[in-house]
Order: C-alpha cells, then sequence, then structure tokens
C-alpha cells in the first residue's frame, strides 16, 4: 500500500482546518494511519518561516522574499514530513501546498504562473497531490469568520480585491483539472459540509487501495 497526498484549499475562513481535522478522524475509523499538518509550516524550522510569513512588520515584504520564503518551508516540510509519511503508506492530510501559492502569490501579488512553476518543480520534482479538496465561499464571509477569531495576520488584513482574485485562481484551477480537485460549498452549515466530506470517504479509501 503506498500513501496518499491530500490537500485542502481555500480562501479565508473556510474551515479547512476544522475539515481537515474531521476527516481525519473518519480515516482513522477506517483503520488508516493519518499524517496531519499545514503550510506554511510543518516542521519546527518551516513553522519559523511561518511567522515570518503572516506576522505583520514594520518593513514591507517585497514579494519574491515572500515566494521564495513559502518555497524554503515547503522544501523543510517535503524533507521532514510528507515524503517520510507518503513513503509509510500513510494518508498525508495538508491544510494548504502548492495550489495557494498559485493563488495568494499568484493571483493575490501578480506573479507569474511560470515563476511559480519553476520553483514547484525545482522543489517538489514530480511530486504532486493526489486529491485537493477547495472549500469555497463568498468573500464577504470568509472575511467575516476571519474576523471572529481575533487578530488578523498579515494576509488576512488585505483587501476584497485580493481575496477574490484567490477565490477566482482556485475555481480556475479546479476546472481545469476536475480529476484532481473537489470543490466544497463552504457557505452551507458545517454539518452539511461534513456530510458532503462524508461522500468522499469510500472513493478515498477505494483509491488508497486501489
Amino acid at each position: 500500500m503506498s500513501g496518499l497526498f491530500l490537500t485542502l484549499e481555500g480562501p479565508e475562513g473556510a474551515g479547512k482546518s476544522t475539515n481537515r481535522d474531521y476527516l481525519a478522524r473518519q480515516l482513522e475509523a477506517a483503520g488508516l494511519t493519518v499524517c496531519l499538518t499545514r503550510e506554511p509550516g510543518g516542521t519546527p524550522l518551516a513553522e519559523r518561516i511561518r511567522e515570518l510569513l503572516l506576522n505583520p512588520s514594520a518593513e514591507p515584504m517585497a514579494v519574491d522574499t515572500e515566494l521564495l520564503l513559502v518555497f524554503a518551508a515547503r522544501a523543510q516540510h517535503l524533507a521532514s514530513v510528507i515524503k517520510p509519511a507518503l513513503a509509510r503508506g500513510e494518508i498525508v492530510l495538508c491544510d494548504r501546498f502548492t495550489d495557494a501559492t498559485y493563488a495568494y502569490q499568484g493571483a493575490g501579488r501578480g506573479l507569474s504562473q511560470e515563476r511559480i512553476a519553476t520553483l514547484e518543480q525545482f522543489v517538489q520534482g514530480t511530486l504532486r497531490p493526489d486529491i485537493t479538496l477547495i472549500f469555497d465561499l463568498p468573500i464577504e464571509i470568509g472575511l467575516a469568520r476571519a474576523a471572529a477569531r481575533g487578530r488578523l495576520d498579515r494576509f488576512e488584513q488585505e483587501g476584497h480585491a485580493f481575496f477574490e482574485a484567490v477565490r477566482q485562481c482556485y475555481l480556475a484551477r479546479a476546472r481545469a483539472d476536475t480529476a484532481r480537485y473537489c470543490v466544497i460549498d463552504a457557505a452551507r452549515p458545517l454539518s452539511d459540509v461534513q456530510q458532503h466530506i462524508d461522500t468522499l470517504v469510500p472513493s478515498l479509501l477505494e483509491r488508497l487501495r486501489g
């Protein structure tokens, strides 16, 4: 049995972390070993890079600096957590991965897709997620949820246009590869979202064991 790499994506306030944990419980109940992780972060060193990326600073961060920090954290994460877990046959559930880079640094910051793709190939080689769940919801709802959590991080302080660009990038990527992506309506009540997740579990198990 080989591992399965599953990522959860979406704009702010979409409930990725909550639903990642819910999906993990469903898979563990089926007797599978799950590795829960997140980006940026996932290792002590990568979490320190996460702090640089998310904490507001008096010194504006250059867009290229942001992009390189994201991939530096990802390189460490892959080497220390993701690749070893997949080699052990585990299901890796990751809150954000490279789709977020295309959405946030690409569509949001205006960096070219080609530049991101170059770093993606350099850091990841041929490794890509097997399945990506995109939790989609209107920007206004997501930002209201994020604000209710308390102090906003550096990304959450961006404006509506930034997050609309992020959302549309996610949806465009899902339309371009329906085999890998599944879009979930995250504006619905949590119970409805998790019922949708429940319907996906049998196919995930079949794919893992196939």
